[in-house]
């Protein structure tokens, strides 16, 4: 990927479509569940209904039964005459509900009907006598009309001494009478129309609000680059969630990507800036050297023997510092804390001709990484062994207290200027003249610090220009019984 191009934009409307496809599917099973609940409302209203009717006309023939039942007209108080006058009374005296009617019918022919309206004329409906009119026997039925289903029972009537066969038929429009609900039914769907809109208005809102942090990743992604990668996703208020975890986690993705690539950005810099040098200097003298001169030829294939020996130091330093970043930089086990500074102390005063002492050792085990620390503190012995004279005095130690485990060197040098000691842990900061970071690429205390750094502490330097200096690494530990005092190798 070339400098300055940023990173392939994703499009908004993928998420503008999620949310019409959340809103939708929202607006389907809504719709299903009102359609579900119309329909069975709908069909226990239509079968409360028809079993209503049915109940009805079974009630009004046992009304025509008990009127009749004792053949004396109730008018008149005078006995029957015969079956027309049986109908006659029967219907007339029996009033009709609405879409109810009662019909009487003589040797199969219609001769009486109840006064109430009906939308079409039974009496007038040949099929409908021809089914009901002559019945010899209880009959239940329906009958399709011109107006619709018809739900009728006839019962046969007859009297001692007329040979004349009567029916009497109570009926019901029944399409009509369920007219009732078919008016719940649609007004159920008006209403569920209007619920599935306000359902449908407010997933989509919502939907709005639980795609927000997707579409700020979105953003965030658009915003980041190869050269700027400084932006995160807003977390969201509120308990976390699903959505909040996503955030986090990739947020500190961001965080790690950042981190390696800055540590990347550095090494580049770092190496390009350290090794011009000795590279110009080798170009420049090679330019120069006269290859017929036989010592030309012998000083300048040893300074460049001396820079090249120089620049794999450089590398190898950045290398150490880049690794510094990573999670397995250290590998912390137990160490006998005394052990381990005996044996720093005799590494340390092999490096030069110094008056080396061992102030204090604390008798502690504790989980760090011993290689790393003997790495940090024979650094700190070297700067020190540099910047001070044969016979000079330089003491070594190490005390565990407050949660906390000190390694120190000191010495009697020159010691650090006060300007110079707020920047001397940093990469290639060398002190200014006469103070004692005078020498080298600049690596060795950040090195050091890195090493710190990586342990969870800091290093410190403490001094007094003309009377020496004292460099402490503390590192949080915590004891431990005990513990083999393992050593690992490094790549």
């Amino acid at each position: 990927m070339s400098p300055g191009r940023s990173l392939p934009s994703i499009r908004r409307p993928r998420f503008r479509s999620a949310r019409t496809r959340i809103t939708g599917w929202v607006l389907l099973l809504v719709l299903c569940a009102l359609a579900v609940v119309s329909g069975l409302t709908w069909l226990l209203m239509i079968r409360s209904i028809d079993q209503r009717m049915r109940d009805s006309l079974r009630t009004e023939i046992a009304e025509f039964t008990a009127l009749t039942e004792s053949g004396v007209d109730p008018a008149t108080g005078a006995p029957f005459a015969n079956v027309a006058d049986v109908l006659r009374v029967v219907i007339t005296y029996n009033l009709a509900r609405p879409n109810e009617k009662f019909l009487g019918y003589v040797d199969g022919q219609f001769r009486f009907q109840s006064r109430e309206q009906a939308p079409i004329r039974l009496a007038e409906d040949t099929g409908f006598t021809a089914v009901a009119g002559s019945v010899t026997a209880p009959q239940e039925g329906s009958y399709e009309s011109g107006a619709g289903e018809v739900l009728y029972l006839a019962v046969p009537v007859g009297l001692d001494g007329d040979p004349a066969r009567g029916v009497v038929v109570a009926a019901y429009f029944a399409d009509q009478e369920r007219e009732s609900a078919a008016d719940t039914a649609r007004l159920m769907v008006l209403g569920g129309a209007l619920t599935a809109l306000a359902a449908a208005g407010a997933a989509w809102l919502l939907a709005g609000r639980i795609l927000a942090p997707v579409r700020n990743i979105t953003a965030t992604a658009q915003s980041i680059t190869d050269t700027d990668l400084s932006g995160r996703i807003p977390e969201p208020p509120g308990p976390g969630d699903e959505i909040s975890a996503l955030t986090s986690t990739l947020n500190a993705m961001l965080d790690r990507v950042e981190t390696g690539v800055a540590a990347q950005r550095r090494f580049l810099d770092d190496a390009g800036h350290e090794l011009r040098t000795p590279i110009t200097i080798v170009r420049g003298h090679l330019e120069v050297m006269n290859a017929a001169d036989t010592e030309d030829v012998r000083q300048t294939v040893a300074l460049v023997d001396d820079e090249l020996e120089r620049m794999n130091r450089i590398v190898s330093d950045l290398l150490l510092l880049a690794r510094a970043e990573q999670p397995a930089f250290v590998r912390p086990h137990p160490v006998d804390v005394a052990e381990l500074t005996a044996e720093i102390f005799d590494k340390a005063r092999r490096l030069a001709d110094r008056d080396w002492r061992l102030e204090t050792s604390s008798p502690v085990t504790v989980e760090l990484d011993a290689q790393r620390i003997t790495q940090a503190v024979l650094a700190l012995a070297d700067n020190a062994s540099h910047h001070t004279g044969p016979g000079d005095r330089i003491g070594l130690g190490t005390q565990f207290s407050g949660g906390e485990l000190r390694f120190w060197v000191s010495d009697a040098g020159s010691g650090i200027d006060s300007a110079d000691q707020a920047v001397i842990f940093d990469r290639f900061a060398r002190g200014s003249s006469g103070s004692a970071r005078s020498e080298g690429a600049g690596l060795g205390l950040a090195i050091v610090r890195a090493i710190a750094i990586a342990h969870g502490g800091r290093v410190t330097v403490g001094s007094v220009p003309g009377q020496g200096s004292t460099f402490t690494v503390t590192v949080p530990v915590e004891p431990v019984a005990t513990g083999p005092d393992a050593t690992g190798e490094y790549p």
